[in-house]
């Protein structure tokens, strides 16, 4: 007999009536919305840390700091005036350098209530050195979101997140789950719910595995699904908004849960917006951005 696949709850406004975002107060100030800090981007992809650093604020959070390789950070400081830019050492081949770059990271990463790593960076030891650097630094509070090479990292340190109580989200897709876990994609592809609770389980987060259907996972077995979303969010940048998204909910105060599944249906909810108003594909990234706040930043 074939075992039944996980089915999990799928992600409805009923549901997350259930799994209210913190409240906003009309006395609420940009200290009280939380930091973020994300770092990511390289010398050929530095875009990628704009676009999840703006998906932070239109989620609500209240301050933004980004940090990239140093030939980006002052073109980046100039595209988004609302954020503090740090630069950080960069190797040759214009990435971040890994552990070198870390010690201009300590005060920041030490203040802040969401911290994502990953967007626009390319996998590799220095992403996974980099990881473990910034773990000495966070505060047992901070919530750590890793996408893109940030998760892939996780491979190398299966266990840097055990002492985190569970403060960390993974935003894979496919192909970086794979990478990941050490399988085939095939894999992921076939069984991705009860792949998602491998991982959620093995690495002590909760895992939004983005997909057609996306799947999320808590390590303490909690299943959701989401399949509301657009064909035209395979863009390139989707991913990066989405991870901004949720590190901008979790500074706002939401659990990691909480702030996954909000951002997965967000994020998929803006593509269906726009498939709609414009065509099935064709929008792009940074217009994901301008739905946000209708969707996440009501009090």
């Amino acid at each position: 007999m074939t075992p039944r696949r996980p089915r999990g709850r799928a992600i409805t406004r009923a549901l997350l009536r259930r799994m209210p975002l913190p409240p906003l107060h009309g006395d609420d100030d940009k200290e009280s919305r939380g930091r973020v800090l994300v770092v990511g981007g390289s010398a050929l992809v530095p875009g990628a840390l704009l676009l999840a650093g703006v998906a932070a604020l239109r989620a609500g959070a209240g301050k933004l700091q980004l940090a990239t390789v140093r030939s980006a950070a002052t073109a980046l400081a100039i595209a988004v005036p609302e954020a503090l830019v740090v630069p950080l050492m960069q190797s040759r081949t214009g990435e971040i350098a890994g552990s070198r770059a870390a010690a201009a990271l300590r005060k920041y990463a030490g203040d802040t209530d969401a911290l994502l790593l990953g967007p626009g960076m390319g996998a590799g030891p220095a992403a996974g050195a980099l990881l473990v650097a910034l773990l000495r630094f966070i505060g047992d509070d901070t919530i750590l979101v890793l996408d893109g090479a940030g998760a892939i990292a996780l491979g190398d340190h299966p266990g840097v997140l055990a002492s985190r109580d569970g403060r960390a989200v993974l935003t894979p897709h496919a192909g970086e789950m794979a990478s990941l876990l050490g399988i085939d994609k095939r894999d992921v592809e076939s069984e991705p719910a009860a792949t998602a609770r491998l991982a959620a389980g093995r690495f002590a987060a909760v895992v939004a595995l983005k997909g057609p259907k996306s799947w999320i996972a808590h390590p303490d077995g909690t299943l959701l699904s989401y399949d509301g979303g657009s064909v035209g969010l395979g863009t390139s940048g989707s991913g990066d908004t989405l991870a901004g998204i949720v590190a901008g909910l979790a500074a706002r105060g939401a659990d990691p849960l909480t702030a996954a599944a909000w951002a997965v249906w967000a994020h998929g909810t803006a593509g269906r917006n726009l498939a709609r108003r414009m065509a099935t594909v064709g929008f792009l990234a940074r217009e994901l951005l301008a739905e946000v706040p209708a969707l996440v930043g009501r009090g």
